[in-house]
């Protein structure tokens, strides 16, 4: 699935009605970090070489993080969320919560070296809901672009660096992606004994 991304109901600030505040000390985070500040260490050394080549005030960057928050093209962060099975299989606290939990915390280890181009920030496995699931917040990060920043927020070129190419309106950079990360989910699960199961949809 993907969200639209909250990071308080993520890392627990407010609880949303379906969260068992008993079970969030078994909630795992992997990182936490404050986004303006992964973004100056993302960004600011592009941002001072472009700002570097522009002649007119009117025509530099003075704060990036603020410039993509307000962008119509690009967003801050995506997130993506992972689950194995549903409530009947894989509840939390039921053996097959437990293993799904497993899988997901290996999956979860390996996501920044299988994708170099998405800088996570935030990822956390909910233990405190009914199955066991994972959110991945991450900024997507271009390199060596000829258009604007030489290091920059697109999502497109992003993933094109890591080999998602767009077919069509239906089969996008993100379903190609998105698919790839099930594949190794899935690979995943079946070393921690799930058997896989195709649905239509």
């Amino acid at each position: 699935m993907t969200g639209r991304g909250s990071i308080r109901h993520n890392n627990r600030s407010f609880s949303a009605a379906n969260v068992d505040r008993s079970r969030s000390g078994q909630n795992v985070t992997f990182c936490n970090e404050d986004l303006k500040k992964v973004y100056h260490e993302l960004f600011d050394e592009a941002l001072a070489a472009y700002n570097a080549k522009k002649k007119k005030t009117r025509d530099k960057i003075p704060d990036y993080y603020e410039h993509i928050r307000q962008s119509k093209q690009e967003k801050l962060f995506h997130e993506a969320i992972f689950q194995i099975g549903n409530l009947t299989d894989c509840g939390c606290g039921s053996p097959g919560g437990e293993r799904a939990a497993a899988a997901l915390k290996e999956f979860a280890e390996a996501f920044q070296e299988r994708n170099p181009h998405l800088r996570v920030f935030n990822s956390v496995i909910h233990m405190d809901e009914a199955t066991p699931h994972i959110h991945i917040d991450f900024v997507p990060v271009a390199t060596e672009q000829k258009r604007g920043l030489a290091k920059r927020v697109s999502l497109k070129q992003a993933l094109a660096q890591q080999g998602f190419t767009g077919q069509s309106k239906r089969q996008t950079e993100w379903n190609a992606w998105v698919n790839s990360e099930k594949l190794v989910l899935e690979q995943i699960a079946q070393q921690h004994s799930f058997e896989a199961i195709h649905g239509d949809g």
